[in-house]
């Protein structure tokens, strides 16, 4: 509860220091701050069990350890967000304080995803989170593929909030217990009521919209390509892993006990986001857009857990939010740096800044999933809540293949960077690297090191005794 109220308190904060501070530094040290201060209120709620802002919410949000953990990985890669693209955020555009404040809107509507426990509580937290997001992407004005983005990405956003308040209609119209709650969903005896049937699949497919889960996924990398990078790289991880926490709690809370009649089209999803996102990166040159694409193969590993909707499947996802975050925020951050985004632009990186290609190097192997890293244990925890579940374990071989698959267009990469000649005299630009931030590139790598070979350190916490 700390994060909504926070997040949308220091929202405000950072439209008045546009308002009134001309400066383009101060809003980012103000953001830090921010930030600070709601990992510092969501650490205090998560270890004494208790809301700063106790206000009266008729049970309709609902906090335990696992979402709070959930909420201090988010504030953490945000954190780490902050330090690593200041210096991109006040270049995008004239209104840095803008940005931050709508980052901060993000974070409350974050804050209401996690820890929704009714269907109009999640409608409103996806909204709160799409709508800013749909500023963010257009806010270089300058460019014509920005808008271009802004626009798609609004036209997609709004088509797919429409199918699931189509759903929520369906489902609350077929409830027994005519509650919008998301533990009081009854479907009496009998067979499964139309009205469910219909509503689930509803708000399945404009689940799948959201976390660019394909066949639905075809906005994500013209939306991704055309985005200030910088902001790519934060709709792409925290946003995205946001979406798929919704996605668990929702389908475990109101639809656990139809489990069995949606995994198949939860199969049917993991199978074509796979398919089409680790193929169609094959034939990417635009290092910018393979990631879009390889986004689209993350989230068929992340599928995963919906599929499986086991404790080890949500532990899972705990694991996966952060490394695929920490990889993706880092190498979009360096990307932000380079001359030239192609995989020819990343040519003799390894000799002309051996810590940015040392660091690329380890966040895509991360995203291999090679193991010693965050991504092997993020993946191999999917895998495993999969096989315990006991259901369709041939998806784990697909899954393993595909992975292999990616392996080829994420090392396409790697030899650019160790094996091949700088085609420029400096493939980064000049004065983008300074000390903290070469710094902060080593904290990344050993973040996924260490989360790479002991997960527990983000798990652990979600199962602790408080």
């Amino acid at each position: 509860m700390n994060s909504i109220i926070a997040g949308a308190l220091w929202g405000i904060v950072m439209m008045f220091c546009g308002a009134f501070v001309s400066s383009r530094r101060v809003p980012g040290y103000l953001a830090l701050i921010g930030n600070v201060i709601m990992l510092g209120l969501t650490i205090l709620e998560y270890r004494s069990g208790k809301a700063l802002f106790n206000l009266p919410v008729f049970d309709m949000v609902r906090f335990d350890q696992f979402n709070l953990i959930f909420i201090i990985i988010v504030l953490v890669c945000t954190l780490l967000f902050f330090l690593l693209n200041a210096r991109e955020i006040e270049q995008v555009g004239k209104h840095t304080a803008e940005y931050y404040a709508l980052i901060f809107f993000i974070l409350s509507g974050i804050g209401l995803i996690a820890g929704f426990n009714t269907l109009l509580i999640l409608f409103l937290g996806i909204e709160i989170v799409s709508i800013p997001l749909y500023i963010l992407t257009g806010s270089d004005k300058e460019s014509l593929k920005s808008n271009e983005a802004a626009l798609k990405y609004f036209l997609m956003g709004a088509f797919s909030t429409g199918i699931l308040l189509m759903g929520i209609t369906m489902v609350y119209g077929g409830n027994v217990a005519g509650s919008f709650h998301i533990d009081k969903i009854l479907i009496g005896s009998g067979e499964l009521p139309v009205f469910i049937a219909i509503g689930l699949v509803f708000i399945l497919v404009a689940m799948s919209f959201k976390v660019s889960a394909a066949p639905f996924h075809f906005w994500t990398p013209d939306v991704y390509d055309g985005a200030p990078t910088v902001f790519t790289g934060f709709m792409s991880t925290i946003v995205k892993a946001a979406g798929f926490f919704a996605f668990i709690r929702l389908f475990e809370h109101a639809f656990g006990n139809l489990h069995k009649e949606w995994q198949t089209l939860v199969v049917v999803l993991i199978i074509a986001t796979l398919l089409i996102g680790n193929i169609t990166a094959v034939f990417q040159q635009s290092v910018k857009r393979m990631l879009a694409y390889s986004s689209i193969a993350q989230a068929g590993f992340m599928l995963f857990a919906v599929f499986a909707l086991n404790e080890q499947a949500k532990d899972a996802i705990l694991v996966y939010a952060a490394a695929y975050s920490i990889a993706t925020l880092g190498i979009f951050s360096v990307l932000s740096k380079m001359k030239d985004y192609t995989i020819d632009g990343f040519n003799g990186l390894g000799k002309q800044q051996p810590i940015l290609g040392l660091a690329v190097v380890v966040f895509l192997l991360s995203l291999t999933g090679i193991p010693l890293t965050a991504g092997f244990q993020a993946k191999f925890m999917m895998l495993m809540a999969t096989m315990q579940n006991g259901q369709a374990n041939w998806l784990i071989v697909m899954a393993v293949l595909f992975a292999a698959v990616s392996a080829y267009y994420y090392f396409r990469v790697i030899q650019a960077i160790y094996f091949k000649e700088p085609s420029v005299e400096s493939v980064t630009l000049p004065g983008s690297l300074t000390k903290g931030y070469t710094g902060l590139l080593l904290l990344l790598i050993a973040l996924i090191v260490v989360i790479g070979i002991y997960p527990e350190i983000v798990i652990g916490w979600a199962h602790r005794k408080v």
